[in-house]
């Protein structure tokens, strides 16, 4: 077998739900009256909207492909990236996240100039917008690669539809549309998950029955969550499920995390937001897992057939395509689609955010170009966002030109060597106030330093460690933290002394971080109940959608599964519309 065949029914669902989400782009369209509505929602968002968000926004199709070939190969290892994340947006839940949206702010470089002083904020914004040009143009092509190779598409369509609709959505509706649609694919793929979840733990025989397999198949030791250092070239260790760990604490617990924040209405909101993203990555954590590990168990003849570089990445799909009924096995696919559609629209919209409040600006006054109205750089809020989408996937197409191979292992190094030198000086800034206005510039260096000498695979021997210690991802990641942390604490006895301009900046931004939100006195009157109807009719939409399904010949326990996904999503829609209609 060199591709999975679906059928003309999966692709008439996978049409018809890209449609559906393209409206939405052109629904909420209304909903954004200046340029604070259209990058983050004027501060209006619902927790259960932004947290639905920043859970989806959080993970790629890399769920289902890269990290199911983990769990294929290694069984529970791959549970602790997703409570990595899980434990990261935690520590928003007690902490962080109502810091976040009090920092009071539209992009999170224009919080690093309340902190760290406008030459740093330029650095960010340059650096950081090519950078999410080239993860969301690799995410993009990750997943053509994938979808050309297990289902036949081709790849260069995948991207161009894809890319489209996320161009359109985005572009029209800005922040509100983001965050909507991102509500709307985590309504369908958190039951679907857990659909597929239980049909493979029935097939299995239950816990038990999968454990019992396990051993019978002598792979016990090989399914440990944390392995030993001989198997798997020294992956899915404790060194390596540490730096996953200390990884997902990073990445969702320093300023860089503040977009996902800055949407909601408040600090109360933004804890919110935060538990109901950590409880959604813990529920994935236990049940994302089982899928692959079915495959292994039961399909691994039909995994290990298909003609592509790395079987074990399409293993999550085998199984769905096994288990689930005609219909949904469209639905898994839009599931692999939408999960790096919704980290691709929303890296979409904070990179033109940064255009517009951070670089635009600076040209602006340099040039003296005349001040723009508000309703003018909406209006060029929108055409960036285009000209971005187009580039990205152009750059994405070019990608599919150059016959790569290992795109999900480059994501992983992309994020180790490239994003964490930036994110470690926005942690300790939040809770380190003495540092000269250069401490992040220093710490980025000395990151990026470490970051240069594993991308050119310098011998670790030149170090003092042992001979034949290889760039694993733990010594990548951890290189660059503790290279990054040492310049960050190294520029503290050059801080500027107490009642200095610098370090009232600094105290003041500390001090604004940590004030808690008047809602109806800095942003004014909420649209929570326009937020709960229009989203919830979408919902039903989508439960008719799938409700529709009952009437493709399938056996009755396909049709129970249809029904149960389609009566969930119903249920927790006309909840949303009802109430947003009785408390108006």
């Amino acid at each position: 077998m060199s591709q999975i065949e679906i059928s003309n029914i999966e692709y008439l669902v996978i049409i018809g739900y890209l449609v559906l989400i393209a409206l939405v782009g052109i629904v909420f369209r209304t909903f954004s009256s200046n340029t604070d509505d259209y990058f983050k929602s004027g501060s209006k968002g619902s927790w259960w909207l932004v947290g639905s968000s920043a859970f989806m926004s959080a993970f790629s199709a890399w769920t289902f492909t890269g990290a199911a070939g983990v769990a294929y190969e290694s069984g529970f290892s791959v549970m602790i990236i997703f409570l990595g994340n899980a434990f990261g947006f935690f520590l928003n839940f007690l902490f962080l996240g109502p810091w976040l949206r009090q920092m009071r702010v539209t992009t999170f470089p224009e919080a690093i100039s309340k902190r760290f002083g406008e030459r740093t904020r330029i650095f960010y914004a340059l650096y950081e917008v090519p950078i999410r040009i080239l993860y969301s143009a690799m995410a993009l092509y990750g997943l053509g690669i994938f979808c050309s190779a297990v289902f036949g598409y081709n790849i260069y369509q995948v991207v161009l539809v894809c890319g489209v609709v996320v161009l359109f959505y985005s572009a029209t509706g800005g922040r509100w549309a983001v965050m909507a649609t991102d509500f709307l694919q985590g309504l369908i793929l958190i039951p679907l998950t857990l659909i597929i979840a239980w049909l493979c733990l029935r097939e299995l025989g239950g816990l038990n029955g999968m454990f019992e397999e396990i051993e019978a198949q002598g792979l016990t030791e090989d399914f440990k969550m944390v392995n030993s250092a001989t198997l798997f070239g020294g992956a899915y260790t404790w060194g390596w499920a540490s730096a996953m760990v200390t990884k997902g604490f990073l990445v969702f617990n320093s300023m860089y995390a503040g977009p996902r924040y800055f949407s909601v209405k408040d600090g109360r909101e933004a804890r919110k937001a935060a538990i109901l993203a950590s409880v959604l990555f813990l529920v994935g954590g236990l049940v994302w897992f089982l899928p692959p590990i079915t495959a292994r168990l039961l399909y691994s003849e039909e995994v290990m057939a298909l003609a592509i570089s790395k079987p074990a990445e399409a293993a999550y799909a085998i199984a769905s395509i096994k288990l689930l009924p005609a219909g949904l096995v469209g639905l898994i696919v839009v599931a692999i689609l939408t999960a790096t559609m919704s980290s691709m629209d929303t890296g979409l919209n904070t990179n033109v955010a940064i255009l517009i409040k951070d670089i635009y600006p600076k040209l602006s006054q340099k040039f003296k170009w005349k001040p723009k109205k508000e309703t003018e750089l909406l209006r060029y809020g929108r055409i960036y966002t285009l000209l971005m989408g187009v580039v990205i996937i152009l750059l994405a197409l070019y990608l599919a030109q150059q016959k790569g191979k290992g795109i999900f292992e480059i994501m992983l190094d992309v994020g180790a060597l490239l994003m964490s030198p930036i994110q470690i000086p926005l942690m300790w800034g939040l809770f380190i106030r003495r540092t000269p206005s250069w401490a992040a510039l220093l710490s980025i260096g000395c990151g990026l330093t470490v970051s240069i000498l594993a991308f050119l695979d310098v011998p670790l021997s030149h170090f003092g460690f042992a001979e034949g210690t290889e760039w694993t991802f733990q010594f990548k990641f951890f290189g660059v933290l503790v290279a990054g942390s040492l310049g960050f604490l190294a520029s503290i006895p050059f801080a500027p002394p107490k009642g200095s301009a610098h370090r009232n900046m600094v105290d003041t931004f500390i001090s604004t971080m940590k004030t808690p939100i008047d809602f109806e006195t800095e942003v004014g009157k909420g649209n929570d109940l326009a937020q709960l109807k229009v989203i919830g009719r979408f919902g039903l939409a989508i439960a008719a959608f799938i409700g529709a399904m009952l009437i493709i010949p399938n056996p009755a326990e396909g049709r129970l599964a249809i029904a149960a996904l389609a009566i969930i999503i119903g249920c927790v829609s006309l909840l949303m519309v009802v109430a947003g209609s009785r408390r108006a």
